[in-house]
């Protein structure tokens, strides 16, 4: 199985609005591709002094390479382009691939 994790830096006074957009439209949307069989939306609860704002980890677990790589190609540029369109730099994006061992 593959997580393919975003995790999201924002500032706290669009947290609530972002956190909402996230589970009625964008997560949705990203489930709707069938590229993924599940999703878990954490947040980052250690606090370090270089990193302001708040932290979100999404995690999609994949059950195959295959499956992330056809999300990446076809799905992923439509949605993060949405992304950007809707918040422009107000969330710093990191995204990482995991593999699951156990």
């Amino acid at each position: 199985m593959i997580v393919y994790n975003v995790t999201c830096n924002l500032n706290p006074s669009i947290s609530e609005e972002w956190l909402n957009w996230m589970v009625t439209e964008h997560i949705p949307e990203v489930m709707g591709t069938g590229c993924f069989l599940e999703y878990k939306i954490l947040k980052l609860l250690t606090e370090s002094a270089d990193n302001e704002g708040v932290n979100y980890a999404i995690q999609y677990t994949a059950a195959s390479m295959s499956d992330y790589e056809k999300y990446k190609t076809f799905h992923a540029p439509i949605l993060q382009a949405k992304t950007q369109k809707k918040y422009g730099n107000s969330i710093l994006a990191y995204r990482s691939l995991l593999e699951i061992i156990l």
